[in-house]
């Protein structure tokens, strides 16, 4: 599934095709939500934000496209009027003059006013984004110490959209890495230290992996690797998807385990219990 920077740097890439510009088509899939392409094509974008794993897509007229990737959605940018090969299906297309933004396999659209924003099932849900300007250091922080979450495994407290918005999988691996916190710790186990490490790391490492589109390592590292000829899913992460691997930092063995149906990575030396 897209994590939060694949998202924001997806909607940077619909902004830059779509923005601002007079538009000549659009047409969604769904039948529910047909009755609206009239309305919205005689409108400009003003702007496309990300939400975490959700994206916007927002009308002059006070109307927004929600969007939600979820696990197969994918949004490709094309010369207007024409299409990519795929047996992807097609959800939600968005033509103008010159480009169009396209969204297959997304189950999870929607047409919705500024004022049901707040309402919304997901968008009123979600905990802070994570990779939102504004987003600090300190309030991270403060986000491990709160009562409802201090108290719940890390693994877990990492996917749930209502604790911070915008971390997935590889990152969980990742942020737990960089702060040198064991998976199997929750807040109120780990020091004050590891909790500051905990929160510089949810926001350093995702926001570094939106400006790199998705490369989590040191980028030191990531350089002397790319001299040696290692290959992008060699030099990527620290530690997600390489069990078995040294680690970059000491050289043990990078560890996998199964929590909750999906794979978490660590190294048992640097991260020790």
């Amino acid at each position: 599934m897209p994590e939060g920077p694949e998202i924001k740097q997806a909607a940077d890439a619909v902004a830059r095709a779509i923005a601002h510009t007079p538009l000549t088509h659009i047409s969604f899939a769904f039948e529910r939500l047909q009755p609206y392409e009239a309305i919205l094509v005689n409108e400009q974008i003003w702007a496309v934000q990300s939400k975490g794993k959700a994206m916007l897509i927002r009308f002059q007229n006070q109307l927004n496209i929600y969007s939600h990737n979820q696990l197969y959605g994918k949004w490709y940018i094309q010369k207007a009027n024409s299409y990519p090969t795929t047996n992807r299906q097609l959800r939600l297309a968005i033509h103008t003059p010159k480009k169009a933004a396209l969204l297959y396999s997304a189950s999870e659209i929607d047409v919705i006013t500024n004022e049901q924003i707040t309402s919304h099932p997901f968008l009123s849900r979600v905990g802070p984004d994570v990779l939102d300007d504004a987003m600090t250091v300190d309030q991270v922080r403060d986000r491990f110490l709160d009562k409802r979450f201090y108290r719940r495994g890390l693994v877990s407290l990492l996917l749930d959209q209502g604790f911070l918005c915008g971390l997935g999988n590889y990152l969980r691996s990742e942020v737990l890495f960089v702060a040198r916190v064991h998976p199997s710790l929750r807040p109120i186990d780990c020091t004050p230290e590891q909790i500051d490490g905990l929160a510089k790391g949810a926001i350093a490492v995702s926001r570094q992996s939106y400006l790199t589109k998705g490369i989590t390592n040191n980028l030191d590292t990531v350089a002397q690797l790319k001299q040696q000829g290692f290959s992008r899913q060699q030099y990527r992460f620290y530690v997600f998807n390489r069990d078995g691997r040294p680690c970059y930092s000491c050289g043990t063995a990078i560890l996998k385990e199964i929590a909750g149906g999906r794979r978490i990575y660590y190294c048992p030396h640097c991260q020790k219990l």
